[in-house]
């Protein structure tokens, strides 16, 4: 099991920028894909930014392709959401968490996600 904390929410104004973090011990951290997700105020879960494990693969939903931006310090055990451009859509709790597999093909990371070891989330407030 990967322990998970993310940190970095806040309260930002529209089109403004926050970049969380996600800092993991335990298991290994290196040999696994990491995830982002959100969950709005009664909306379902949302995943929106994976990484592969060896940071060479990035992948992004639609909602926030070319605003956000995943990267992952290996040396660190971390791994970052860089947020530009929030809008107030954006307001969620995020999480990060980890592919349940190692090593997993980041084609069936993005296709057919199976992740595990949740954070406890951080707040991310965009007003308008």
């Amino acid at each position: 099991q990967v322990q998970l904390v993310e940190s970095g929410g806040g309260l930002v104004q529209a089109g403004g920028s926050l970049r969380l973090s996600c800092a993991a011990s335990g298991r290994t951290f290196t040999n696994y894909a990491m995830g982002w997700f959100r969950r709005a105020p009664g909306k379902e879960r949302e995943f929106i930014a994976a990484i592969s494990w060896t940071g060479g693969n990035t992948w992004y939903a639609d909602s926030v392709r070319g605003r956000f931006a995943v990267s992952r310090d290996n040396a660190k055990a971390t791994v970052y959401l860089q947020m530009d451009s929030l809008k107030p859509e954006d307001t969620a709790v995020y999480y990060c968490a980890r592919e349940r597999g190692s090593r997993t093909p980041f084609v069936v990371v993005t296709t057919n996600p199976d992740f595990t070891d949740w954070g406890q989330g951080t707040q991310v407030t965009v007003s308008s």
